[in-house]
């Protein structure tokens, strides 16, 4: 068997990235998708909708076309799936991703200019949460949540389960998913205090008071008191250390009854020879956003063996983080 060339295809697009992004956040800042919710348009008629120049509407619209997120036809430009599903605004068949692109763009893209720094010191930068940047920051963290919320929903049956604990979590979200997919299931949510009053409001605007309830609790500490049939630890691992880790997966098995269900949901880095590019990218993100660590999935598998999980499952989410599903044994 001859060994395929060498290609510069794959290095170029990786370096180039950074141009598809940029366009991507203006064209979802200016309104370009949402412009296209009804039907196909020209670039003039983009850029009447969008109030760019028609020269600009015609950039932005050949980039996404070139990209996968628009179709061109005559002339005309209109939504691909993707787009129509994910950033239509409103009219967005699935979840409205803009606020996490807006987070991208306003937030995150300019922290990575300090990666330089990280990378020499391994320290993060330093993230300004001044005046409306603190909102940006939230919103776009909680979209990109409602996003794995879904991605789980859509991957793990939620059908026999009776007693929900949503541990440590930062976005409701999850749990919604599965009290909407079964009816005769009751959550718990043991957040920290700091969350607490926000998530409780969150449950009785989304009609599920009867059905759930908010406990505040610092979630390396918290003991909570069960049985649950069904653990959720989502967004937890990254941040905290490793003991605070082993304490918090051990409370969560004290809490589960046998052969319970674990759901640890977070991004993990690999051993094999293949490393799913998503979570490693986002190694370097939560290290220089806040210094936060993306664990090697080997190493949390080893503190859930000792805790008394035992792995069972690995659901990997489309666009989202993966989920290591453990029986409490």
């Amino acid at each position: 068997m001859s060994t395929p060339s060498p290609t510069p295809d794959p290095i170029v697009a990786i370096a180039t990235g950074y141009m598809g992004a940029k366009q991507l956040f203006a064209a979802s800042r200016i309104g370009l998708f949402a412009a296209l919710a009804d039907g196909a348009r020209s670039a003039g008629e983009i850029a009447t909708a969008t109030g760019v120049t028609p020269r600009m509407a015609r950039i932005l619209a050949d980039s996404m076309a070139g990209l996968g997120l628009l179709t061109r036809t005559d002339g005309r430009y209109a939504l691909g799936a993707d787009a129509a599903g994910y950033l239509a605004g409103q009219k967005s068949s699935e979840l409205d991703l803009g606020p996490f692109l807006t987070f991208l763009n306003e937030i995150s893209y300019g922290h990575w200019l300090q990666f330089d720094k990280t990378v020499d010191t391994t320290e993060p930068g330093v993230l300004d949460t001044s005046g409306n940047r603190w909102g940006t920051f939230m919103a776009g963290v909680m979209t990109y949540n409602s996003l794995h919320a879904r991605m789980l929903g859509g991957a793990f049956d939620f059908s026999g389960f009776r007693n929900l604990l949503d541990l440590g979590g930062l976005s409701s979200a999850f749990a919604f998913e599965a009290l909407r997919a079964n009816p005769a299931l009751r959550a718990t949510f043991v957040y920290d205090p700091t969350f607490a009053d926000s998530i409780a409001e969150q449950v009785a605007q989304a009609g599920f008071a009867d059905r759930a309830e908010v406990t505040g609790a610092p979630t390396d500490t918290a003991t909570p008191s069960g049985p649950y049939d069904l653990v959720m630890v989502n967004h937890v691992i990254h941040r905290f250390d490793v003991e605070q880790n082993r304490a918090i997966l051990r409370n969560a098995r004290a809490a589960a009854a046998p052969g319970a269900r674990l759901l640890l949901l977070d991004f993990f880095l690999d051993d094999d020879a293949e490393q799913r590019a998503i979570d490693a990218l986002h190694a370097g993100e939560y290290l220089v956003i806040d210094g936060t660590v993306v664990y090697e999935e080997s190493e949390v598998r080893g503190w859930l063996d000792e805790a008394a999980w035992k792995p069972v499952d690995k659901l990997a989410l489309p666009g989202s983080p993966r989920v290591i599903v453990a029986e409490a044994v």
